[in-house]
């Protein structure tokens, strides 16, 4: 993340970290570039980026990255939101990855439609045509489902005991 973040600062593009407060601390993840805004939970970041981001590229990584991508794949298909996501295959990093989901279609656990929500691409211009030609299209039973916080609180129980 520091490379990509420091290679935009350097173009005098603008650069956002969030970051969750048990990163920063003992300088964890380094020297920022441009604006950061700390959050306390990971839930929390990811939330975040997903209010403040246009679109969503993966770049080769570990646990944490796989964890991020699949999660805002995730919420693509239930349609908590509609914005391209995109993983840059750099010297065919994702292919293992790409072959499963694509064996997940095949095995029916996965929609074709679903499977379209996935991007991948072997350069960031490529990757960047592909984002920009992105049209969303929602599953028509899961778009109709409306995650508004107040839609996903529960009635309180009335616990009063009554002799």
């Amino acid at each position: 993340m520091g490379c990509v973040s420091t290679a935009v600062a350097q173009h005098e593009r603008q650069v956002l970290g969030i970051i969750p407060s048990a990163f920063t601390v003992n300088n964890l993840v380094g020297e920022t570039c441009g604006k950061e805004i700390k959050v306390a939970t990971m839930q929390e970041r990811l939330v975040m980026m997903m209010e403040l981001s246009d679109a969503f590229i993966a770049l080769p990584g570990g646990f944490g990255t796989l964890e991020e991508l699949f999660q805002m794949i995730s919420w693509a298909q239930l349609s908590i939101h509609n914005k391209p996501i995109g993983v840059l295959n750099i010297n065919g990093f994702f292919n293992g990855l790409l072959s499963f989901v694509d064996h997940a279609v095949k095995q029916e656990f996965i929609t074709p439609r679903a499977r379209k929500i996935l991007i991948s691409a072997t350069t960031a211009d490529e990757l960047v045509d592909k984002l920009q030609a992105f049209r969303f299209e929602p599953d028509p039973a899961l778009s109709k489902l409306k995650w508004s916080p107040s839609s996903s609180q529960k009635e309180k129980l009335d616990l009063t005991l009554r002799l």
